[in-house]
């Protein structure tokens, strides 16, 4: 059996177990064509340009902002303590600031997420990353999955934001992949991400694939994790990706417009 025979069983099998446990989402995607990959512009329209790790100071959020700014990326991914000063470094452009929420290991309580998420929406952010509870689908308890995402996606919805949720695919077989992006497209989450980038590994394009090929095309993929050239980037893209998050998106758009050099970056 290959890995595209096990989709659609999986899926069956995971809406029975969700129909079971009267599982009903609190919200729906309200961004119809959130999977759609922008025709005819620059790759950096398509990614998140980040920086995560823990030590990243002010004066790196003041950097990647600047970048954000100069190459004209989709957003910044913070840590949500960075929000308000990302928020008001992007004043006036039309470069999103994107925080992530009960990242990076994802065992929070739902509500602990969902405030966070609040928190970081009423201080500007317009989309949040949220790390999916990876233990529950490791016990096999998806009804606490999906109540996991859905509070959160109605949390984000409720405040305007789109809500990404981080699958930390490299800790997780085909069939739990599977799983896990039914789960959140049955919650009501806009992406499905592979990564934190803080997992043991990154995103590849089989496993963006694979959640391509769950999700459809309504929904939106981001690959993050590892992706450090064009050519990662153009990879994930034609894998499925229509987001990417990447901490080296200045070494990637210089790429894509000739430029040889090595130029810094502030990510993980």
């Amino acid at each position: 059996m290959t890995t595209v025979d096990i989709i659609a069983p999986l899926i069956k099998k995971t809406n029975a177990i969700l129909d079971e446990a009267n599982a009903t989402p609190m919200t729906g995607r309200t961004v119809a064509d959130v999977g759609r990959v922008p025709s005819g512009d620059s790759i950096a329209r398509v990614i998140d340009h980040t920086a995560l790790k823990p030590e990243t100071s002010e004066r790196e959020i003041e950097l990647l902002c600047y970048e954000a700014k100069l190459y004209r990326f989709m957003s910044v991914c913070v840590n949500s303590v960075y929000v308000p000063l990302a928020v008001e470094l992007l004043r006036d452009t039309p470069v999103k600031v994107c925080a992530v929420v009960g990242f990076p290991l994802g065992a929070n309580l739902p509500q602990v997420k969902a405030f966070e998420a609040e928190q970081a929406m009423k201080h500007g952010a317009s989309e949040i990353d949220m790390v999916m509870h990876v233990g529950a689908l490791k016990s096999g308890n998806l009804l606490a999955l999906f109540e996991d995402i859905t509070l959160v996606a109605y949390t984000c919805h409720d405040g305007g934001a789109l809500c990404k949720v981080i699958l930390e695919t490299s800790l997780l077989s085909d069939s739990e992949i599977v799983t896990a992006c039914q789960v959140a497209k049955r919650a009501g989450a806009d992406f499905v991400k592979t990564s934190t980038g803080f997992g043991g590994g990154g995103a590849t394009t089989a496993h963006v694939a694979l959640m391509r090929a769950v999700v459809g095309e309504g929904m939106g993929v981001k690959a993050s994790g590892g992706v450090r050239t064009l050519a990662d980037a153009q990879a994930m893209l034609a894998a499925g990706a229509n987001r990417i998050g990447a901490s080296a998106g200045v070494a990637i758009v210089r790429a894509e417009r000739g430029v040889n050099d090595t130029a810094a970056s502030t990510g993980y």
